[in-house]
């Protein structure tokens, strides 16, 4: 796809080209966690519990990958909008070696710190033992998963989103496979349990690596000859850990926020969190049409706004919440009406099915609150205006759970009810605050653009 189209076609038809290719990706991804749910919950109670446990963890993992790839495919994005090939493959060489620098850093801070975040979160026992199995075999991946993502950060800046959903709808299927197989053992194969569903997960993600960096390959910005840099350029690193940080740790706010209500959640017992960890596989698979709306807003966003194309940024916001809308809608009657069946997919376990379909009642009608929050920040992120998804975050995950939940059981005493609605209001207000944000921000951009006297986007920010 010429890079060019993504600033000159219709916006509408663009959203649909870039969003479904990634929705669809995610629903095989999504189903990727829901098989090993699944197959956590055919051991024991203890080993699901222990995936939700662990998930937290292994969510700053993929949070660095994500963040730090979304703040490249921005800044590869407003170059390609500028028509500025040698910048935008210098950004994704640069992304790539930025990724690897990070790796040996992940890989021990998370060795060290698993056993005391478990512990926090309440983790004791088997659970706390199928964890720390789980999650030391995930923290070996970690370069896979840092250079998966911005492999995807390369192609998403683009415009071509299919390489990733091609890789999943794959890695979906043989994970299945593979599952099984590491859990059980056979064929010269040990029994290694819930140690096995996480080493076929890093099995897949090498796979990926090596299927989006050939993709990556073919747009032709990891060539010299395009301006690719293979040593470390300092200012493009910085450039990148300036879109990147504020990502990765608005990502890393919602482990954070992961953790709190698991630590709320695990007072009401292990049943608890085990429903909780499945109720949120659900919603995942729900929302899967805002992940695509999300990437079709970040990379529309980046390179219109490289080019200076403000309305069209502002049309792909509104066409995109106007999709989700629809979407949410059918995703809303779904949750709330098949909560108790959904639930039954994952766990026989009758009092696990019964709080995980309560909250789900709740939460149907959250979705589209998300919808508007993502695309909205997403949007900002591709505007190279990465700090107000970090500082909405902070809210959403920490400030306002710690508090309301606190409030909830400690003060108003409303038990399990009172964590579930208070998600439900803090999403809300989140979303409103990011509609009216953004609407403000893209307006003064084009404002400034069309004041400036040299009549060309604005330079490049470099943080």
């Amino acid at each position: 796809m010429a890079s060019n189209d993504l600033t000159t076609a219709p916006v509408p038809g663009l959203i649909r080209r870039l969003a479904i290719p990634v929705s669809i990706g995610f629903f095989f991804n999504t189903m990727y966690n829901v098989v090993d749910t699944y197959f956590a919950g055919q051991l024991s109670t203890a080993a699901l519990a222990a995936l939700s446990y662990s998930f937290p963890v292994f969510f700053i993992l993929i949070a660095m990958g994500s963040g730090f790839s979304t703040g490249a495919t921005a800044l590869i994005g407003q170059a390609l909008g500028r028509d500025d090939r040698r910048e935008a493959a210098l950004v994704g060489t640069q992304g790539i070696i930025l990724g690897g620098l990070l790796t040996g850093v992940i890989m021990g801070a998370g060795y060290l710190a698993a056993p005391s975040l478990f512990g926090l979160l309440g983790a004791k026992g088997e659970s706390l033992e199928l964890a720390l199995q789980y999650i030391n075999v995930i923290l070996g991946g970690t370069a896979f998963v840092l250079t998966f993502y911005m492999f995807n950060g390369i192609l998403n800046a683009t415009g071509d989103t299919r390489p990733f959903r091609d890789y999943l709808m794959a890695a979906t299927v043989v994970n299945v496979g593979l599952d099984y197989w590491f859990m059980y053992g056979g064929f010269g194969v040990p029994a290694m349990g819930v140690a096995g569903i996480a080493l076929a997960t890093v099995v897949a993600q090498g796979g990926g690596v090596f299927y989006l960096g050939w993709r990556a390959r073919q747009t032709g910005l990891l060539f010299r000859s395009e301006g690719a840099q293979w040593r470390p350029h300092g200012p493009t690193l910085r450039a990148i850990a300036g879109q990147g940080i504020p990502a990765s740790l608005n990502m890393m706010s919602v482990a954070l926020g992961i953790f709190i209500i698991t630590r709320f959640l695990s007072e009401f017992g292990e049943q608890t969190v085990a429903a909780y960890g499945a109720a949120t596989r659900i919603e995942q698979i729900v929302l899967l049409p805002a992940v695509g709306l999300n990437v079709a807003a970040l990379t529309l966003s980046a390179q219109n706004g490289g080019a200076g194309h403000y309305d069209r940024v502002r049309t792909a916001i509104r066409t995109s919440l106007g999709y989700g809308a629809v979407v949410m809608a059918l995703g809303t009657a779904l949750v709330f009406f098949g909560a108790h069946w959904l639930m039954d997919v994952f766990t026989d376990d009758a009092e696990v099915v019964a709080i995980g379909a309560h909250y789900l009642r709740i939460a149907a009608f959250i979705q589209y609150a998300y919808v508007i929050l993502f695309v909205n920040t997403s949007a900002l992120q591709g505007l190279k205006l990465p700090n107000f998804a970090l500082w909405i975050g902070l809210f959403r995950q920490i400030v306002g759970p710690v508090t309301l939940f606190w409030g909830a059981t400690r003060i108003w005493d409303l038990g399990l009810d009172g964590i579930w609605w208070s998600i439900f209001g803090i999403t809300w207000a989140a979303a409103v605050v990011a509609v009216v944000f953004a609407q403000h921000r893209v307006g003064k951009l084009e404002s400034e653009y069309q004041s400036a006297p040299s009549g060309e986007p604005p330079a490049p920010d470099p943080t």
